[in-house]
């Protein structure tokens, strides 16, 4: 096993595959092989290169570069012509790349307890309670996903490259090389438990299917990534691959998704809910506004109060899943209770900017809703905590080279649900952003409660030096992204700096 593709540590080709049902002779068994990689430009002498087969690009074609890059050999779906390296044909180059990457970093999944958490919204506020829950408790816990990587209290970076690095940044679970390449190193650093986000695209591409999880949450199912799946059906079988790999699920009751799920897993189910039938079951619900809200939780043989600073009915499923989730982890109930109560925010999830003044002022929150079903959620919430006489401010905008289908839906949700919109750019991508904003504005119809300002600082901005007193200004979509995409490629962006920026300015 080695820790990056420097080390002069080799592993043999057979035992890099074990798992994948590669057949090999003596000869290519027994290739010495020092690193493995899906990408040609990152091959180097005696690495084995994998040949995927995606949606924009046929790694088949790149395995002449590999080759001249050092390959020692290719593993493909399909015998490549004329190719003068040893290749090993697979059905799924995909899977066989995860177990391949697992062997090769001595398969760290095996040494640490693993809880994945799944579903299109309330992630990556789960994953973050019950990782602080896992460590009020006295675990060493590490959380990997959305928001990135922290160990206990602190932020957590894994060995990468450049490169590496800017696609970590920008996805939910890191592809095989590096998502293994951190476990491995994660437990090196003696962490004994980590949580970490499971998203359908690494589901469906079988990034985790080595991976035998303690526990799989499930929080729900809302209209995200068809462009991707192609179908709600196929996005719900995703998320499902994930239970075929856990000991323990836990499904959120009060979609109709996890009820499907919980009737047709395999593994052992568990179910959440505010709503009877359950096996943690959320009652007596108080709300507090923008205090937080409690709750009792019932469960068999305990019955304890929850209470959480956080405000937002999204808040009670969140909180209620990371703590069926501990106490199915056998964690103390006074360790759920106090962690949960600890806890005053989570980066990106309804995060209230610090302005620097207080009195009749405004009041900026930050939050990552990026499909339809989120922003509604969002919406309403913040209306049920409002104050008379409140205006709900909504900046938001939708990422390009994604799910077409929710624009329209999300632009009708915001000028329904607020009181004034200002529709902007949010990492457009290859897009141009005036032709996402016509997706947006197919929703508006006749309404005459917003503006459009295509430059996203420009509109953070504009939302600032118009407030009223007493707004609460929403600012959607980015959450703890601290960058934007555009077609020149990825470029700082921090909107806590920007907002705190531009209310300097507005106090002066």
């Amino acid at each position: 096993m080695q820790n990056t593709s420097e080390s002069e540590v080799f592993m043999v080709l057979g035992e890099v595959l074990e798992g994948t049902g590669a057949a090999l002779d003596a000869v290519t068994a027994s290739l010495e092989i020092a690193g493995i990689t899906h990408d040609s430009r990152r091959v180097r002498p005696a690495f084995a290169f994998f040949a995927l087969t995606g949606r924009m690009a046929d790694g088949h074609s790149y395995a002449a570069d590999a080759m001249k890059h050092g390959a020692a050999v290719c593993i493909c779906e399909r015998r490549i012509e004329g190719l003068p390296l040893p290749q090993v044909v697979l059905p799924n180059a995909r899977r066989a790349l995860a177990f391949a990457a697992a062997n090769f970093y001595g398969n760290p999944q095996r040494r640490m307890r693993l809880v994945g958490v799944t579903g299109t919204n309330g992630k990556t506020s789960t994953a973050y309670m019950l990782k602080t829950i896992f460590s009020h408790g006295g675990y060493k816990t590490a959380l990997l996903g959305t928001a990135k990587g922290s160990i206990g209290d602190a932020a957590y970076t894994p060995p990468l490259d450049a490169a590496e690095a800017d696609e970590y940044e920008t996805m939910t679970t890191p592809d095989p090389e590096v998502l293994y390449r951190t476990l491995a190193d994660l437990a090196a650093r003696g962490v004994e438990v980590t949580v970490m986000e499971a998203s359908s695209h690494a589901l469906a591409l079988d990034k985790l299917a080595p991976i035998e999880f303690a526990l799989g949450i499930f929080t729900n199912l809302s209209h995200e990534h068809l462009d991707f799946h192609g179908s709600m059906e196929n996005y719900l079988a995703a998320k499902a691959k994930l239970f075929d790999s856990c000991r323990v699920g836990l499904f959120n009751a009060d979609d109709a998704a996890g009820r499907e799920l919980l009737q047709n897993t395999a593994c052992r189910a568990v179910s959440y809910g505010l709503t009877p039938p359950c096996d943690y079951l959320a009652e007596e619900i108080e709300s507090y506004g923008v205090r937080g809200s409690s709750y009792l939780l019932h469960t068999r043989g305990a019955r304890f109060r929850v209470k959480t600073q956080i405000p937002g009915s999204f808040t009670l499923y969140n909180t209620l899943a990371a703590a069926a989730a501990a106490r199915e982890c056998g964690v103390d109930l006074v360790c759920i209770q106090n962690a949960l109560y600890a806890l005053r925010g989570i980066a990106g999830r309804l995060e209230k900017v610090n302005l620097g003044f207080m009195g009749g002022a405004f009041t900026v929150f930050i939050d990552y809703a990026h499909t339809p079903f989120a922003l509604e959620n969002l919406l309403r919430c913040v209306r049920a905590f409002r104050g008379t006489g409140q205006r709900i401010v909504t900046l938001f905008g939708c990422g390009g080279a994604r799910d077409r289908e929710k624009r329209p839906e999300m632009g009708r949700i915001a000028v329904e649900n607020s009181d004034f919109v200002i529709l902007t750019s949010d990492n457009p991508r290859a897009e141009e952003p005036q032709a996402i904003l016509a997706d947006i504005l197919k929703g508006v119809g006749k309404a005459d409660n917003y503006t459009v300002i295509e430059n996203r600082r420009e509109a953070i901005e504009y939302a600032v030096a118009n407030a009223l007193a007493g707004d609460i200004i929403l600012l959607v979509g980015k959450g703890h992204e601290q960058y934007e995409i555009d077609k020149d490629g990825l470029h700082p962006f921090s909107e806590t700096e920007i907002v705190q920026e531009a209310a300097e300015r507005y106090r002066s």
